[in-house]
C-alpha cells in the first residue's frame, strides 16, 4: 500500500537514475546525417542545449535536445542540463531556421530547471524563456516535444509549446521538483513523495489530464547503449515520423490556431 501511494516519487527517481540515454542518446539513435550547430550570436555556446539538423528516416528535421552529459566531466561541462540564456536562444535561433526552411522541429527535453545563477539572471534568463514561450506559440512549422526524463519548470517549458508532447514512461514534467514543493508547502523536503503525489508529475497522470498526448513504453532496465534501448529508438521513430507527416500535412493556420487552442485550455 505504502509503494503504490509513493508510486510517483519512484517515477521521478527512475526518470534521474544514472545510465538513463540522455539527449544525445536520442539523436544518435533517431537522426541521421546530424549536423550541430553552436551558440547564440550574443555571448556564447551553452552545452546543456544540442541543436542542429539531421534527418528522421528521410525527412529533414531541427532537433533541439536537452543533454544532462554522460560522464562527470560531461555533466559538469553541460551544467547537469540546466541551461543558461544562451541555450535558449540558440535553441531560438535553430527554431526560426527550422520554420525559414520548412523543417518540423523535434525537441528533447530533460532537466530540472533552467539554471538560477546569478550570470544567468543578469544575461536574461527569464527574458530568454519568454521569448522562447511566445515564439514557439506562433512558429509556422509542426512541433513536437519529447520528455524523457525531468520535466522541471518554465526551464522545460521554454522547449514545450508543441504541437504534440511525447513523453517516456518514466520521465516527469512540473512547475517545480517534489523536494521544492515539499520545503515550501510543509517546510520539510523529506516529504518529497507526499509532494511527487500531489503534483500529479507523472506521464501517466499528464496522459489523464490531457497535457501529454502519448506515452511511450519503457524497458525494466532502460539503459542507454541496451539492446532494450535500440527497441525504444525504432518504435519511437516511427511515431515521430507518422506525426510529423500528419501535421505538415494541414493547413499553417490551422495548426497555429490547434496549439493556441491547446494551450488556452490549460
Amino acid at each position: 500500500m505504502e509503494a503504490e501511494k509513493f508510486r510517483a516519487y519512484q517515477r521521478v527517481e527512475a526518470a534521474r537514475a544514472k545510465g538513463r540515454p540522455t539527449g544525445r542518446d536520442y539523436i544518435e539513435n533517431l537522426i541521421s546525417d546530424f549536423t550541430e550547430f553552436h551558440g547564440d550570436r550574443r555571448f556564447g555556446d551553452d552545452k546543456a542545449i544540442v541543436a542542429g539538423i539531421g534527418r528522421l528516416k528521410n525527412m529533414p528535421v531541427t532537433v533541439i535536445a536537452m543533454d544532462k552529459g554522460r560522464t562527470t566531466k560531461e555533466k559538469v561541462g553541460n551544467n547537469f542540463g540546466s541551461p543558461h540564456p544562451e541555450g535558449y536562444r540558440k535553441a531560438l535561433r535553430q527554431m526560426k531556421l527550422a520554420e525559414k526552411f520548412h523543417r518540423p522541429v523535434l525537441c528533447i527535453v530533460d532537466t530540472s530547471g533552467a539554471y538560477p545563477g546569478i550570470g544567468a539572471e543578469e544575461r536574461g534568463q527569464g527574458q530568454a524563456i519568454a521569448e522562447n514561450l511566445m515564439e514557439m506559440m506562433t512558429l509556422k512549422t509542426p512541433i513536437i516535444s519529447l520528455f524523457i526524463g525531468e520535466g522541471g519548470s518554465g526551464g522545460a517549458l521554454a522547449l514545450a509549446v508543441a504541437d504534440r508532447i511525447y513523453m517516456m514512461e518514466n520521465a516527469v514534467y512540473s512547475v517545480i521538483s517534489p523536494e521544492g514543493c515539499a520545503s515550501i508547502l510543509w517546510k520539510d523536503a523529506k516529504r518529497m513523495k507526499e509532494a511527487a503525489e500531489c503534483l500529479k508529475l507523472t506521464a501517466q497522470d499528464l496522459k489523464e489530464l490531457g497535457v501529454a498526448d502519448r506515452v511511450i513504453s519503457e524497458p525494466e532496465e532502460f539503459k542507454a547503449g541496451s539492446r532494450q534501448a535500440k527497441r525504444v529508438y525504432y518504435t519511437l521513430e516511427d511515431l515521430l515520423y507518422e506525426e510529423f507527416q500528419w501535421a505538415k500535412q494541414r493547413p499553417v493556420e490551422q495548426l497555429l490556431e490547434e496549439r493556441y487552442q491547446r494551450f488556452r485550455k490549460f
